[in-house]
């Protein structure tokens, strides 16, 4: 069995994006050493350059081919970004307080491509049934864009069970960017596939998304 999935998205064949399992990516080759970051949870976006390794971000773009852009979940959500005319390519780590805090915006911004050429792919994260979360994440989201309480249901006294993918989404939608993909995977439940942080309580492995263009 492979242990990396592919997007199901109708990216232009020069875009190559993978998501690794649990069992680890030794099947994957890549044109050069994908540019690892260090996320804090910010709305850093930086420039997938070899210079910027290491750097704290927590999410990157390139226009370069060859240049492998990449994130680590292990219950946030990997979003991957191209155009469609595949010169554009992004990678972000978007846990709660990133998305809340505008990530997705951040990144859109960077970019500087139009909402309407891109593609986006939603990866393996924490479903909507496992996501419980408490009154304060509901409010960082709906005091901001009340339409984002459709992303949230009530389950016990104080606390909400939240879908990531829905919360991605309605931000996305919100920037004018319609081709969505994904967001059918729960790193929680689906344990043969994904490492979990929730479910591992915090001794856990993680999923790298990378994403890059050949020329």
């Amino acid at each position: 069995m492979r242990n990396f999935i592919q997007p199901e998205w109708p990216a232009p064949p020069q875009i190559k994006a993978y998501t690794s399992l649990r069992s680890g990516w030794s099947d994957l080759s890549f044109p050069e050493e994908p540019i690892w970051v260090q996320q804090t949870h910010s709305t850093i976006v930086i420039e997938a350059t070899p210079e910027n390794k290491e750097k704290k971000a927590d999410a990157t773009f390139t226009p370069q081919a060859n240049r492998v852009c990449v994130v680590v979940t292990a219950d946030c959500l990997p979003v991957l970004i191209c155009n469609q005319q595949a010169t554009h390519v992004a990678a972000i780590h978007a846990g709660w307080r990133g998305l809340a805090n505008g990530i997705i915006e951040t990144t859109l911004q960077a970019i500087q491509q139009p909402a309407e050429d891109l593609l986006v792919w939603l990866g393996p994260a924490i479903g909507p049934q496992k996501f419980e979360v408490g009154q304060d994440v509901y409010e960082a989201f709906t005091l901001k864009h009340a339409e984002s309480a459709t992303a949230f249901v009530p389950h016990t006294e104080g606390k909400w069970l939240a879908d990531l993918y829905e919360l991605a989404r309605i931000r996305l939608k919100q920037q004018g960017v319609s081709r969505i993909y994904g967001g059918n995977f729960c790193t929680y439940t689906q344990e043969d596939l994904f490492f979990s942080y929730r479910r591992d309580k915090g001794n856990t492995g993680r999923l790298a998304s990378f994403i890059w263009r050949t020329p």
